[in-house]
Formats: C-alpha cells, sequence, structure tokens
C-alpha cells in the first residue's frame, strides 16, 4: 500500500464489483477501534460524491479488513476527532516567532 514517495493508494471493490482507488491521508484510533481515512484518487474534486471515506478496520480470519461505519453520528464524530488531530498536528509543526 504505501508509495515510497509518499502517498499511499490502495484499490477497493464494492459489493456490487466495482473497483475504486483511494488515497490513504492517515489511520487513527477512535473509541478503541482502527480507522483508516481516504479521498478518492479516480474522482474528480468538482464531483458532488467527493470527499473523505472513513474506514473501519476489522479482522476477519486473521486479515485485515474495511468495513464500512453505517452510523451517521459516529462516523461524523470519527471525521471531527480525525480533523482535529490534523489540525493539531498542523500548529505543532508551526513554528513559535
Amino acid at each position: 500500500m504505501d508509495d515510497e514517495f509518499g502517498a499511499s493508494y490502495i484499490t477497493i471493490e464494492d459489493d456490487e464489483g466495482n473497483e475504486f482507488e483511494l488515497e490513504h491521508l492517515g489511520t487513527l484510533e477512535f473509541e478503541g477501534e482502527e480507522y483508516m481515512v481516504f479521498l478518492p484518487a479516480d474522482m474528480d474534486e468538482d464531483d458532488p460524491d467527493f470527499g473523505f471515506i472513513i474506514l473501519q478496520v476489522v479482522e476477519e480470519d486473521g486479515e485485515e479488513q474495511f468495513a464500512s461505519v453505517d452510523d451517521e453520528e459516529k462516523l461524523q464524530r470519527i471525521y471531527e476527532y480525525y480533523m482535529e488531530t490534523v489540525f493539531s498536528d498542523e500548529e505543532e509543526e508551526t513554528p513559535a516567532d
């Protein structure tokens, strides 16, 4: 999954057999569970469906797999936590005056 030049991409397949390429933005732990945050790599940014994709990492038969987060409230809390994490990291990297 990792590209030695910095960006990481994966290809996933939905239940209907459609493949999507996703850019991995980050991994986080939230309420004791692991999640990965992605952006569609093969979708135009102007597309109304373009946006963050958050998938839960689950272990099944000894392999890591992805599961969708169906609870909209939980999904929103994960998104807000991720954004707080991203912006707090940026603030830490900003040199003081």
